[in-house]
């Protein structure tokens, strides 16, 4: 199954359409760390994370792992090993706080982008997100919940996304 990027506002699982929202630079297949721009390509997609605090275990085929308030993801190119991966929050290591006071990141999946032998500098932390009101992202894609949970029930493991 893969999940399609159909343009800028729309995303598509067979027969469903979701409108979403992407980098407020657009596209790009020439992504850089803070560059504001969704990665252009086909990527494998992550596990289920998630708020407990917040909402209850969604049904989904995902694996799913619980946020944590000392959950991050390392953004911080002065250290290469932890680089676009899931790390312990260390106020020595720059990174996308994972368990955060708005309502984000209460359900995430991090896109497979520049995700093995990540290479420094080309972008990180690019996760499909919520969103309330559709406002353009800093290189991730953001759904309503409503369609996130939607979404989840229809995606597993092996899903893939294709942004073009």
């Amino acid at each position: 199954m893969t999940i399609f990027l159909k343009n800028k506002h729309t995303l598509q699982i067979d027969n469903f359409y979701f409108r979403c929202s992407i980098g407020k630079n657009g596209l790009s297949k020439k992504k850089v760390e803070g560059d504001k721009k969704t990665p252009k390509g086909t990527f494998r997609i992550e596990h289920l994370y998630y708020r407990k605090d917040r909402i209850k275990l969604p049904k989904t085929y995902l694996k799913t792992i619980e946020i944590k308030p000392d959950m991050g993801w390392s953004d911080d190119i002065n250290f290469p090993s932890k680089y676009n991966k899931l790390i312990k929050i260390n106020k020595n290591i720059h990174h996308e706080k994972l368990f955060r006071n708005d309502y984000k990141y209460d359900l995430l999946i991090p896109i497979k982008y520049n995700f093995k032998k990540s290479i420094l500098g080309k972008g990180s932390c690019i996760f499909i997100h919520l969103t309330n009101n559709y406002h353009a992202t800093a290189g991730c894609i953001a759904v309503q919940k409503k369609d996130f949970l939607i979404m989840i029930k229809l995606i597993n493991k092996n899903t893939r996304i294709s942004i073009y």
